[in-house]
């Protein structure tokens, strides 16, 4: 990856940056809301660049080349027929660099039967735009595939299935990350087996090919009553970094599709803004030490009271986590019910160094909170395999203290910890184990 970007920290980015919202003050903005990349940002003259480089702000530039939609998947394979190399040839002859671009839009959503072809082209753009990175988005699982029937005539994967769509990728396409959105508050509770089924194809394409993951969840709702909530972009942004993600970028900021933006339709701040700036500052607050890890696998844990998950999906669920460094990990409300994302992390430069990384996606809808924020809260516990394991809790408002980790001996000869704490909804904590 380019060195404009600074893969040792997580990256936070937004979609669209409309011409009503570049002044200078828009640009601090940004920068307040914990924005580092402004993606897919259209007829930016010196201006705004000179600003966001200003703010340390980066951008992914669009119209630099041609763009691509794979759209309802009419257009398949029609690529290399429409974007030919020599447009991308011509489109590098008009551009001038700036270090405000770190990277450059060559498409959104094709299909796999245009994979050679963008193949083809990223290893254009290394040699047209040194400094920049290409820039490629793929479709959610919920992409159509081939079905030769009257009901499915259109298919937009190009593969009989996600999983082959992913793999396709990586195969053919040499960028050094897997980008998607999958925007499950559009979809509801019907949607939400089908993300974790995303996440999983998803995040071990990337451990196995030493990929970024890259994620892009909603800030704005599908409908103009629908307003996103923090604790649902809570819940998107955390279950992401849960299996691994490396960076987190937000649709969308400014008008781009559906409702309920960041800013209005005058440059003003709305209601989400708040909301963003909030969940993106605790997010940084667990930068570094999230990134001092690599997620080598995910779990989830104690789905019993998440049913679409537990029964209509092929995820692997477990009633409690034994993954080696600890035991019996579970959740627990007062009625018995609970539900944990689990990822399980290893130390980038020290494998012996062990942490997870723990959402409660008890009620990923944050259907309660209004009425009591801590309605769905959860008691996590686990065992710890011996004597001597040093414990540390860490969330977004910093290492929790002894009163709130609590820490009990087991057995006569204290062969093993009882660990516990409260965690509330939609909210994450990253446990360090020193064995």
């Amino acid at each position: 990856m380019n060195t404009r970007i600074d893969r040792k920290r997580l990256l936070i980015g937004t979609y669209i940056l409309d011409k009503y919202a570049r002044t200078e003050e828009h640009v601090r903005q940004l920068k307040e809301a914990g924005i580092d990349l402004v993606v897919c940002l259209r007829d930016a003259d010196k201006n705004i660049l000179d600003l966001l480089d200003k703010y340390g702000i980066g951008c992914v530039l669009c119209g630099v080349v041609p763009g691509w939609w794979g759209g309802d998947g009419e257009n398949a394979g029609t690529m290399c027929e429409v974007n030919t190399l020599d447009r991308f040839v011509d489109g590098a002859a008009g551009f001038v660099d700036h270090p405000a671009v770190w990277m450059i839009d060559i498409g959104d959503e094709p299909s796999a039967r245009d994979f050679n072809h963008i193949a083809r082209i990223v290893s254009k753009m290394e040699e047209l735009f040194p400094r920049q990175l290409s820039y490629l988005n793929l479709y959610p699982n919920y992409a159509s595939v081939a079905e030769n029937s009257a009901s499915q005539a259109l298919n937009q994967l190009g593969t009989v299935n996600y999983a082959e769509h992913i793999r396709e990728y990586v195969e053919k396409v040499p960028l050094p990350y897997i980008s998607y959105d999958f925007y499950v508050y559009a979809m509801g509770i019907g949607g939400l087996a089908k993300m974790y089924e995303n996440f999983e194809v998803v995040a071990k394409a990337c451990r196995e090919t030493g990929r970024d993951f890259w994620y892009i969840p909603q800030c704005n709702g599908r409908n103009e009553t629908d307003f996103t909530s923090a604790n649902q972009m809570r819940f998107q942004a955390y279950c992401a970094l849960c299996y691994g993600a490396a960076a987190i970028n937000w649709a969308c900021w400014t008008a781009g599709w559906w409702c309920n933006f960041i800013l209005d339709s005058r440059g003003n701040k709305t209601e989400q803004y708040d909301k963003l700036k909030d969940v993106n500052a605790e997010l940084r607050r667990l930068d570094a030490r999230y990134m001092d890890y690599r997620v080598v696998s995910t779990h989830l844990v104690d789905f019993r009271n998440v049913p679409t998950v537990k029964n209509d999906s092929e995820l692997k669920v477990v009633d409690e986590l034994n993954c080696g460094f600890v035991r019996s990990l579970t959740a627990a409300k007062a009625d018995g019910s609970g539900a944990l994302v689990v990822g399980e992390m290893v130390g980038r430069d020290d494998p012996e160094k062990h942490a997870l990384l723990i959402l409660n996606a008890t009620d990923f809808l944050d259907s309660e909170n209004e009425k009591d924020p801590k309605a769905n809260s959860v008691t996590v516990s686990f065992e710890t395999p011996g004597r001597d394991v040093k414990v540390t809790c860490f969330t977004p408002d910093g290492e929790m203290p002894p009163e709130e980790l609590v820490i009990s001996k087991m057995g006569e000869e204290n062969v093993a910890e009882k660990v516990s704490f409260r965690l509330d909804n939609c909210r994450a904590a990253l446990v360090e184990i020193r064995l």
